[in-house]
């Protein structure tokens, strides 16, 4: 964004130009480093354009200043009150004319005219307010002539300031003096060179400034030589030094040199805390999740090593109780917050029974929602913060990356629970990086996860009733004899403080916080992720045959795909689907297991269909050429009916023909050893072979029909 009196300065010239107004799209500018100057006309998009590719810097307003009137000479305030009247009578009210160089002129001889003052002093106003900020101080006579402490110093040809050490000839070395253009060579190198993530030092960038502007350019072999000039021609490294202080700004130095991220986290003033935007207990909720620094062993074998596990802890702000816990393998992942925003309504007695640690109600009573919750953006993104939102009226504020200070409770909590977990449990991480021959501490892992579960409990019991350090306490609580632990500061806030705190059924909870989707419903089922569902509901009111929705929002649990739920009553009720008998087969898997199959299979289905492609073109290959044998035999066959009406007439005959063919030749034939001679017939009287006879014409009514057709065919022809 530009804004009227910004200034910016170019980085190729080092031109610094103030906006003095913005009109529509366009900008008027003047160069404020120039004695006198008048408005010049800009579009805004250029401005805006040279602004982003770094062009155009935005830089401090050198006549920005606070001077009280009693650091000014009577002089300095007569000619300054006198000036600004003009202004105020003349100028101003001409103001929209005299920013357009068409009729400027014009307009300042009017000026020249009414006021009795020459051109040349209404131009010298004219610029004077417009390049000094347009403020009444604008018209003060230049400080670098007022002298004084701390004011910039009238300079002279000859140098000021203390004299240059004597050199090896015995001569002094005058130097330079530190004129406007030195600054903005200082000033341009600064922003060039120091004010970059090289990290260079003052050393270098004061080796870039001689480089740059005092030295002679020459090349030799190719290459550009730098040659500096003589010592009495350049500004000394304390002359630079002295400048970079004053252009010092600690808060860019570390964003330009580190990051803004880097500032923001670890140097940026500290002037409030947590607390201070809570007034009671369930006001905010901080949750985040660390990779804890232990491996642990599976559960049914102490011998495999499983690999470290992920906690996840809710915290109160108000009162640093913990109020939710979850100690798994899921994530960091919106799974394991889940599990923890679970785990924050849940009974922490019953919770800790699971565990085989047994509490008392009072020990840990938080079993609540808060008002709002703090959160990483990573995992608190999508439809089930949604409803979080509109469901629970549960609001969440998302850190940005990288930004762990935002939530400094629940990290510090962190730090505590795995610097404890380090000094007693085997299988914690003690250092980042191994040397060679140090132990490897993976393979010192005992604990499984049910176990480090509970001493992860332990822990959080400990934090609940250990005093807090440094806690920002308020009067009252001191009247009443509070010891800042969490549980008393929880149940003090309760009482005196009321906060934010709600119940709600843990289902409910679970049904606004479980990943929801978009089922479709077919005659086969209500299919989501290509798997059945059905109800004794969805059968009664008939939506497999009506299909009027064809499509509804559904929450489901992707460990548990036997079951989907469709909310209603605006997230307060639900009900239940479950898995049909064709996707039966997929009720022990995960959804993500499921999904990875169904990727497989259209994986191997396109790789199959680039050779479905070549068989298809090879079977009608095969088909035409069949075709084609067929119709060259049809044209070449000698017997062709003499009419269509015949040709169409003979069909069930020719059939019943073809048929009792076909049958003949399909017959079956299951003796082993066929005959392949004909036997001899002897006569038992005489004991002779007997002649054969003459054969008898074949009685096969299928020869008689083929004969009989054949004859037709022929009588025709004749």
């Amino acid at each position: 964004m530009i804004y009227i009196n910004q200034v910016l300065q170019y980085v190729s010239d080092s031109k610094r130009i103030r906006v003095i107004e913005i009109e529509e799209s366009y900008v008027y500018i003047v160069n404020i480093d120039t004695t006198s100057a008048m408005p010049q006309r800009e579009l805004y998009s250029n401005l805006q354009t040279e602004m982003n590719q770094g062009g155009l810097l935005v830089v401090s307003d050198p006549y920005s200043r606070a001077i009280p009137d009693n650091e000014l000479s009577e002089v300095q305030i007569y000619k300054r009150e006198e000036d600004w009247e003009t202004i105020e009578k003349y100028i101003i009210p001409n103001m929209k004319e005299l920013l357009k160089k068409k009729g400027r002129e014009k307009k300042i001889t009017e000026i020249v005219d009414e006021s009795g003052l020459g051109k040349t002093k209404v131009k010298k106003l004219l610029s004077r307010y417009w390049q000094r900020g347009m403020s009444k101080n604008a018209m003060l006579p230049d400080y670098a002539n007022s002298g004084g402490r701390g004011k910039t110093k009238t300079l002279t040809k000859e140098k000021v300031g203390r004299p240059r050490r004597v050199n090896i000839s015995g001569e002094y070395q005058k130097g330079i003096n530190i004129t406007d253009e030195v600054k903005l060579q200082f000033e341009h190198a600064i922003n060039k060179y120091y004010r970059k993530t090289n990290n260079y030092s003052l050393k270098d960038v004061y080796h870039f400034i001689l480089r740059d502007f005092y030295s002679d350019r020459y090349k030799e072999n190719g290459e550009m030589q730098y040659c500096i000039w003589e010592a009495n021609r350049i500004p000394s490294y304390n002359q630079f030094y002295y400048w970079f202080k004053k252009f010092e700004d600690p808060k860019k130095d570390i964003q330009f040199r580190k990051s803004a991220k880097e500032y923001e986290l670890k140097h940026r003033p500290i002037l409030s805390d947590s607390k201070s935007e809570t007034n009671g207990p369930g006001t905010r909720f901080q949750v985040d999740a660390t990779i804890a620094d232990i491996y642990l062993v599976s559960s049914f074998d102490v011998n495999r090593v499983i690999g470290r596990p992920v906690i996840y802890a809710v915290l109160d702000v108000y009162s640093r109780i913990i109020t939710g816990l979850y100690v798994g393998l899921e994530g960091p992942s919106w799974l394991g917050a889940m599990m923890a925003l679970d785990n924050m309504v849940a009974d922490k007695v019953e919770f800790c029974k699971e565990y085989d640690i047994e509490i008392t109600k009072e020990q840990w009573p938080s079993h609540h929602l808060p008002e709002i919750i703090i959160a990483d953006r990573s995992e608190f993104e999508g439809y089930a913060v949604e409803s979080l939102i509109n469901n629970l009226n549960i609001k969440i504020e998302n850190t940005t990356a990288y930004r762990g200070d935002l939530k400094g409770i629940v990290e510090r909590k962190f730090r505590t629970f795995n610097g404890k977990v380090k000094q007693k449990a085997p299988g914690a991480i003690q250092k980042e990086f191994r040397e060679r021959g140090d132990q490897d501490y993976r393979l010192d892992a005992t604990l499984n996860l049910k176990e480090f579960t509970a001493l992860i409990i332990t822990l959080a019991l400990h934090h609940n009733h250990k005093i807090i350090d440094k806690y920002p306490m308020e009067k009252e609580m001191i009247t009443d004899g509070v010891v800042p632990s969490p549980i008393n500061l929880w149940n003090w806030g309760i009482e005196n403080r009321k906060g934010r705190l709600r119940t709600v059924d843990r289902n409910i909870l679970r049904l606004n916080v479980l990943p929801r989707g978009r089922a479709t419903i077919s005659r086969a089922g209500i299919k989501f992720k290509n798997l059945l569902y059905g109800s004794r509901r969805a059968i009664e009111e008939q939506w497999f045959l009506k299909l009027k929705n064809r499509s509804l929002d559904i929450v489901y649990d992707p460990r548990n795909v036997e079951k989907i739920y469709i909310p209603h009553d605006d997230g307060m009720d639900y009900e239940e689907y479950i898995l049909l008998e064709p996707s039966q087969q997929y009720r022990d898997d995960f959804l993500e297991e499921i999904v990875f199959q169904q990727q497989l299979r259209s994986e191997l289905e396109e790789i199959e269909r680039s050779n479905q492609i070549q068989l298809t073109i090879n079977t009608d290959t095969i088909m035409d050429e069949i075709i084609k044998k067929a119709e060259k035999k049809k044209k070449q066959s000698l017997h062709q009916p003499t009419s269509k009406k015949e040709k169409i007439a003979s069909i069930r005959e020719n059939k019943q023909v073809e048929k009792e063919v076909q049958r003949d030749s399909e017959k079956f034939d299951l003796s082993t050893a066929p005959v392949k001679e004909k036997a001899d017939v002897i006569d038992f009287s005489t004991k002779e072979k007997i002649k054969d006879k003459e054969p008898k014409k074949s009685n096969s009514r299928i020869m008689d029909k083929l004969r009989k057709k054949r004859d037709e065919q022929f009588g025709k022809d004749d």
